[in-house]
């Protein structure tokens, strides 16, 4: 009996001592939190998803106040919480909405895997080890990389073999298209419009692209022939649009015999 009472006595003094140390040491270190970076804190959505560049919410809020950042650095929490931090930090503050758009339309339907992949099933060892799971060297092999590294549930590899993305959810942080190894999604603004080329494949050779894909670019510059505006150049394979001469007139989108190119106002119409 006198064991156990010892024992609780010294616990109960050795809890005593530890709690007034911890007081003495929280009061003898203590770091005033400045206000405004407290503000600017408060106002970020507080994902803490990393996708600005910085540890987190409370990195990204230290780095403002310091000026190491702007205003509009939080990617998720677009145009309302950067005019919001900017309104505490007396400047002004502009940020587009921005989803993510895939840049490929070659499910299994229209593009043929190489042969059967037995290796880790994701699109980053995929692209180590074989260069890729379809014909189609810049395809998307649809093992859900993006997915995967999206934390706002956003992005979703369909039945397709290829990710669609929920525009009313995406927040435009960018994590998928930093995760996706064959670089075909791509950060598009909602108050875009104009043409988009929904491809990714670069080969110049027409006859590999059609064997490769049916749905990818033949380089066939009808595009370019028809647009009257001169917006659209097939530069490095692939048809580059000018948005400040394109006006969604639509000429190459019904002149592209693979329909690889679309209008942006109508593919995210959900968000607009």
């Amino acid at each position: 009996m006198n064991v156990i009472l010892t024992t609780l006595a010294v616990s109960l003094a050795l809890s005593a001592l530890l709690g007034f140390l911890l007081g003495f040491f929280k009061k003898v270190f203590h770091v005033e939190v400045d206000p405004t970076e407290a503000a600017v804190r408060a106002a970020l959505p507080g994902a803490n998803c990393g996708a600005c560049g910085y540890p987190g919410c409370d990195g990204l809020a230290s780095a403002i106040v310091r000026g190491d950042a702007p205003v509009n650095a939080c990617p998720v929490g677009g145009a309302s919480c950067a005019a919001e931090v900017g309104k505490i930090m007396g400047v002004e503050a502009s940020a587009e909405k921005k989803v993510a758009v895939l840049l490929c339309q070659g499910s299994g339907e229209f593009c043929k895997p190489k042969a059967g992949y037995v290796g880790v099933k994701t699109c980053q060892a995929a692209k180590l080890s074989v260069n890729g799971t379809k014909m189609c060297d810049w395809g998307c092999m649809g093992f859900g990389d993006c997915e995967a590294a999206c934390p706002f549930d956003a992005i979703h590899v369909g039945p397709d073999g290829l990710p669609h993305t929920d525009y009313e959810k995406c927040t435009g942080c960018g994590l998928c298209v930093s995760a996706c190894p064959q670089r075909v999604l791509s950060l598009v603004p909602t108050a875009r419009k104009g043409a988009l080329a929904l491809c990714s494949n670069r080969n110049t050779r027409k006859a590999q692209v059609i064997k490769d894909c049916k749905v990818g670019c033949i380089k066939c510059m009808k595009c370019e022939k028809v647009c009257p505006k001169g917006a659209i150049k097939v530069t490095d394979g692939i048809p580059v649009v000018n948005y400040e001469l394109c006006d969604s007139c639509g000429e190459c989108v019904k002149n592209c015999p693979t329909h690889v190119l679309a209008l942006i106002e109508e593919k995210l119409e959900v968000v607009r």
